[in-house]
């Protein structure tokens, strides 16, 4: 049994079939690929936590868990149980990758890195009782010729969609606050064109999701796959980095292979800050013509925004909320700076951490102590601009604008199930927050007026002084 752990508020919340339910739920690829590297003969079953409960008394004979970091405390907790029926279990996954030591001291076995070319190995030994502490290529495993993936072991109607897919692993940027880079090494591996594009015609739906953490990060493979992808004739949408936009010509091709939206990490507005977790390539100044770019090529936008950088102060929060609402994104995932263990951040502000509960490390709960502001400033903020920018009548301006732009009829179904999702999640979740920097620009009863004459034009202003002189009437 391979099992997808869920935790608090996670935990089923894709039994819902609106707003922050199924909507957020796709593929479990990462389980699939190790059911496909599963030896014939031997019955698998796939849990996900977040729709379904966990069948406890299973007559299993061998438990698989994948987790990252905000998840480890739920896959230790599951692992006892396991163990303690005498089944042996098996941790994957980003979290035991990083900490394996760790990962080691709850399970019988921990798998280390890719599953490729490991996991046969590991169901063979759990077969002959003879488990190694630890598995793990000596070279990263070629993603030539993969098994495919066994989609029928999940509950299709319980998620959004089932169709994904994966062309490369990894990505060769080294942004010191990515997971994915501590995990590939900075290293992109690619599959055959041949082979991606055989499973897209064959995955039987006319939208599906490249899962890639940055599909285009070598040029020169993503536009052999994007020529190749459009003879197949379906939409899909990816992770990319915003210098795709540099070669219009690359971005009108993947609009033409069924490009309809890119997740783009921006991450934040500060050109500093960029530099200070070795994210350089992102220019702000560019930001803006290169978001007007895709969508006059009908390709959608959600941005990626993390918050608590080094240069971030109070007043970051109504400027990054501004920024996005000019640039006319389309969608936004707003994240808290967390320091996942293996990667530089978190050997860089360890001696910050305030809390050491890696449930609490979900990107949406403040760990450390900020440079500039306070912990409660923080969660305050995040949760705010989260709450201004799916507020109604900021989505529905949203719909109109993307109802207006080349192709944007026809996949605006897509912009409007994200766009509810997380309005829904917002309100299930009760997330509402504050504007840190509000409170610095109250002032006084003499402030409030004088604030309040910027906005009124000069020949209206009266012509009596403000405060009365002589006795208090």
């Amino acid at each position: 049994m391979l099992i997808a752990p869920a935790d608090g508020k996670w935990r089923k919340v894709g039994r819902r079939s609106f707003f922050n339910g199924r909507t957020f739920r796709f593929s479990l690829l990462s389980l699939l690929s190790v059911a496909a590297e599963t030896p014939a003969g031997v019955d698998v079953s796939v849990v996900d936590e977040q729709i379904e409960d966990i069948p406890w008394d299973a007559g299993v004979d061998l438990v698989g868990i994948t987790c990252m970091t905000a998840l480890a405390p739920r896959a230790y907790e599951i692992a006892a149980h396991f163990r303690r029926r005498g089944i042996p279990v098996v941790l994957g996954g980003i979290h035991a990758t990083l900490c394996p030591d760790e990962a080691g001291q709850h399970a019988d076995a921990v798998v280390v890195g890719d599953a490729e070319g490991i996991w046969h190995r590991v169901v063979a030994d759990a077969c002959a009782s003879g488990l190694k502490k630890e598995y793990r290529n000596p070279t990263a495993p070629s993603l030539t010729n993969l098994k495919p993936v066994p989609r029928h072991l999940l509950k299709g109607d319980r998620y959004a969609t089932v169709a994904a897919i994966q062309a490369t692993r990894g990505c060769p940027h080294t942004c010191s606050f990515c997971s994915v880079s501590a995990f590939h090494g900075g290293r992109q591996r690619q599959r055959p064109v041949e082979d991606v594009v055989h499973e897209a015609e064959t995955i039987g739906s006319d939208f599906f999701i490249f899962v890639d953490d940055n599909l285009t990060a070598d040029r020169d493979y993503a536009r052999r796959l994007m020529e190749a992808m459009i003879p197949v004739g379906k939409k899909w949408i990816t992770q990319s980095t915003l210098a795709v936009a540099d070669d219009p010509s690359f971005v009108r091709l993947a609009a033409r292979a069924g490009c309809i939206g890119l997740f783009v990490g921006l991450e934040t507005f500060n050109g500093s800050n960029l530099e200070s977790v070795d994210k350089t390539f992102n220019k702000v100044k560019e930001y803006k013509r290169a978001i007007r770019l895709l969508h006059d090529n009908g390709i959608g936008v959600e941005a990626g925004i993390v918050l608590g950088f080094e240069g971030d102060r109070p007043e970051v929060f109504r400027r990054t909320l501004k920024m996005l609402d000019d640039l006319h994104i389309d969608a936004v995932q707003v994240s808290i700076l967390t320091p996942i263990p293996g990667t530089e951040t978190y050997s860089s502000t360890w001696h910050r951490l305030r809390d050491h509960d890696w449930s609490h490390y979900d990107f949406h709960r403040v760990v450390f102590q900020p440079k500039h502001m306070t912990i409660d400033q923080l969660q305050q903020g995040h949760d705010w601009i989260t709450h201004e920018f799916y507020r109604p009548w900021r989505i529905a301006r949203r719909f109109v604008r993307h109802a207006l732009r080349p192709g944007g009829p026809g996949t605006i179904k897509y912009l409007a199930a994200i766009n509810m999702a997380y309005w829904g999640r917002i309100r299930t979740w009760g997330i509402k927050g504050k504007n840190p920097a509000a409170a610095k620009n109250a002032g006084g009863h003499v402030r409030g007026l004088t604030s309040l004459r910027r906005l009124i034009p000069r020949r209206s202003w009266p012509r009596v002084p403000l405060r009365p002189r002589g006795r208090a009437g």
